[in-house]
């Protein structure tokens, strides 16, 4: 993973509009008559229903979905009491959180008073602004005070995440570590080490989820938590423990868990030796574990072991949880975060990492088959089912228990809605660029000498995507990037026609040959085509010399497409390959194919792309539903295109009966579930969304995506090659840098797939 430099970190805040939030109208506003319904006279209208029914609010404004983000500054991540101000970075890093995970509004509120009653009645205030609030970084013991009372006297959701958060990610993680270990919590013996918000908070929900309290022992800076001790608050008073115990040491002696929320260093490999038998160990310190990662993996091999970190397996992260648990809240319009909806979020997390991980998470961690197990307790930041999984069981906890109104009665239409939820804002492409800087790959950038794609590359190294191979000539490649500003330094060149490469060309060449003496390619062509980047850079993914390829930006694609078919092929099982965009819109995410290369594709064609487009969504996490669209609607036209569209539709049905696939279809039908439903009745897509659609030629396909761009109603990546034998991806004229860094991310997820394929057949 990049560094993060302090120069890096002040730029990213600094650079463009200052912060990580705004705030943007989400109504037309570009009349009069907008203005007047916005503001004076119309508004006055929502404003009188309000008064007659608070309840209304939820309907008229935004209250619903904004939540609160409130510190004193007083706890400030590991910086301590830095001041209200000074924590503001945080709290604005909070809210894009909540945003970009769960689609949740907010308002960061730095308020300047450390006096708990103060800082209640300022919340108090302004709490009928919020649809809940969340409460960060306020030290203890006044953060315990500051929450109770609040939750006391307000009717929305109020919870501290520094408590909370901890304590219900850890919680989930502690059940299955337990469950792997085969152990009761009932009946496992527990060392707490750290004695402050989050500590107290993780312990109380423990002996919520079954542990008892005469098995656990709390440990702070002084020692255990026990009888002698003359110096405790009311807090802590409440964890004494009646065993004649001083010492961190002596505590571990024959424990079963440990959970450390305190400093590094502080645990041994000999305090972990004399732990029980199968111990469960989980040093939450941060930066730096109590223990660190190798001493303690290397202590015993029963060991379970999680931290907060991210570059170690079982990652305990607030972040598995917040976001979805005011999400769920929010949706019935609770009165309060309640204990039955924190144990629904801790038993949703914790089923979710038994259930099998899709791809494109697999993908993260060099595709290691990740499955439950001692290196897989809990489930990864990054797995995009989180929302649908948690938040659902938060809203129904919510219900059952009487803190909300049964608002939601359909609960497989209020997941369609999270799914959706979960396209917009590229989300999918920051979760991919997070698994692509676990593993970076070799990747080649064919046309460097063009701004775009050199800019592209810098960027990618930058941000630890992969170590980019840039093609071309040297001293034009500095030029390009002296006259733009950017720093080649890490990078490197090949110039491919240069006397120093007349080896390698030769190797290329003799390669080339041989793999197409018999479709008329001589030895003597083959040299001649290794002084063509494309036919140069692809022969180095093809022998192992890079992982990935990005072309196209000067180059026509149709004369790329001939080349990767040459020197790569096509997969096996498949006469035909293609390319698929994903579209970010606000309705969700949507895959389309195919948008590059078939330009008349026969019934046989479509059925590959379908074939292809059938793998690329399941990589990419979601469940495909697909509609094979035409001009026609089932049969209504049995001439051209829509003929061979039916045709590709019966042979996917009779091949993949478990597909939801059917058409050929008018786009309105295809994406209008109801209207589709109710004039086709017979469609085998009954009840469903649609999110792949299949194009019946490359002009519909491609006018679609670059429509839905130019209008501004979705964000693209893409093209997404499919189907060849390794990781050659197209770009064009039109792409910007960022576009191209997206492909390039794309691109080395290919190469870690393809990497684990090429492991599993050497097996």
């Amino acid at each position: 993973m990049s560094k993060v430099t302090k120069e890096a970190a002040l730029l990213y805040h600094s650079q463009g509009k200052p912060g990580k939030i705004e705030v943007v109208p989400t109504k037309p506003y570009s009349t009069q008559m907008d203005l007047s319904l916005a503001y004076s006279p119309g508004v006055a209208e929502p404003c009188l229903e309000i008064e007659k029914d608070p309840q209304k609010a939820y309907e008229y404004t935004s209250k619903g979905n904004l939540v609160a983000v409130i510190s004193n500054g007083t706890a400030v991540l590991g910086l301590g009491d830095i001041g209200a101000l000074a924590g503001k970075p945080v709290m604005e890093g909070k809210g894009l959180l909540f945003k970009i995970f769960a689609g949740i509004d907010v308002f960061d509120i730095e308020v300047n008073e450390k006096d708990p009653e103060k800082f209640i009645q300022a919340v108090k205030a302004i709490a009928p602004t919020f649809g809940g609030i969340n409460l960060e970084d306020i030290k203890a013991p006044e953060c315990f005070e500051i929450e109770n009372r609040l939750k006391a006297e307000l009717s929305i959701p109020v919870m501290h995440d520094d408590q909370h958060g901890t304590a219900i990610i850890s919680g989930a993680g502690l059940l299955n570590a337990l469950e792997i270990q085969g152990k009761k919590i009932e009946n496992v013996k527990i060392v707490v080490n750290g004695a402050g918000a989050s500590a107290s908070s993780c312990t109380k929900l423990y002996m919520m989820l079954g542990a008892k309290k005469e098995n656990i022992v709390m440990v702070d800076s002084r020692g255990v938590i026990n009888q002698k001790r003359t110096d405790l608050n009311e807090s802590k008073k409440q964890f004494i423990t009646d065993r004649d115990i001083d010492t961190l040491e002596e505590a571990m002696r024959g424990a079963d868990v440990f959970l450390g929320l305190s400093k590094a260093d502080v645990l041994s490999v000999e305090m972990i030796r004399s732990m029980n038998e199968k111990p469960i160990v989980f040093a939450l310190a941060n930066p730096n574990p109590e223990i660190a990662y190798d001493k303690a993996k290397s202590s015993r091999p029963d060991l379970i072991f999680a931290t907060g970190r991210s570059d170690y397996p079982n990652q305990i992260n607030n972040v598995l949880g917040f976001p979805y648990i005011f999400r769920g809240a929010l949706d019935v319009r609770a009165t309060c975060i309640n204990e039955a909806m924190k144990l629904a979020a801790v038993y949703a997390i914790a089923g979710l990492a038994k259930k099998p991980v899709p791809d494109v998470v697999n993908a993260a961690y060099n595709l290691k088959r990740i499955s439950f197990g001692p290196e897989y307790i809990i489930p990864k930041p990054l797995d995009p089912r989180l929302l649908t999984t948690v938040a659902p069981a938060v809203a129904k906890a919510a219900i059952e228990s009487g803190a909300a109104a049964p608002i939601i009665t359909d609960w497989d239409a209020y997941e369609s809605k999270l799914r959706a939820l979960m396209g917009y804002d590229n989300k999918m492409i920051r979760r991919f660029t997070e698994m692509a800087v676990q593993n970076p790959k070799r990747v080649v950038f064919a046309e460097a000498n063009h701004a775009n794609m050199l800019s592209a590359a810098v960027t990618a190294y930058q941000e630890g995507i992969c170590f980019p191979i840039l093609l071309g000539n040297t001293d034009y490649i500095h030029s390009v990037a002296e006259q733009n500003g950017l720093n080649l330094d890490g990078l490197e060149i090949v110039n491919l026609r240069s006397g120093e490469e007349t080896e390698r060309r030769e190797k290329y060449a003799k390669i080339l040959a041989q793999k197409r003496q018999r479709e008329g390619i001589t030895l003597d062509e083959a040299r001649e085509k290794m002084f063509d980047r494309n036919y140069f850079g692809m022969m180095m993914v093809e022998v192992g010399d890079a992982d990935a390829f990005i072309t196209g930006t000067y180059t026509k694609y149709t004369e790329t497409i001939q080349i990767a078919k040459d020197v790569i092929g096509i997969r096996e099982g498949h006469k035909h390959f293609g390319a698929m965009h994903i579209m970010n819109t606000k309705k969700g995410t949507y895959f389309l194919a195919d948008t590059l290369i078939n330009r008349h594709p026969d019934s046989e064609t479509l059925v590959d792309i379908a074939r292809l487009a059938r793998h690329a969504v399941k990589f990419f996490a979601h469940e495909p539903v697909m509609a094979m669209v035409s001009y026609s609607n089932f049969g209504a036209d049995n001439t051209g295109s829509p003929v061979q569209v039916h045709e590709a539709v019966r042979e996917m049905q009779e091949n993949y009966p478990e597909l939801a696939i059917d058409g050929e279809m008018q786009i309105n039908f295809a994406l209008n579930t109801t209207l589709r439903d109710k004039t086709f009745p017979f469609n085998k897509l009954a009840g469903k969304e649609v999110n792949t659609l299949i194009f019946p030629n490359l002009s519909s396909a491609n006018s679609a995506y670059k429509m839905l761009l130019e209008m501004g109603l979705a964000e693209s990546i893409g093209p997404i090659q499919m189907g060849l034998n390794k990781p050659i991806h197209f770009t064009d004229i039109e792409s910007s840098s960022r576009d191209i860094v997206n492909l390039t991310t794309v691109a080395v997820l290919d190469a870690i797939v393809q990497e684990e394929i090429s492991k599993s057949k050497q097996k």
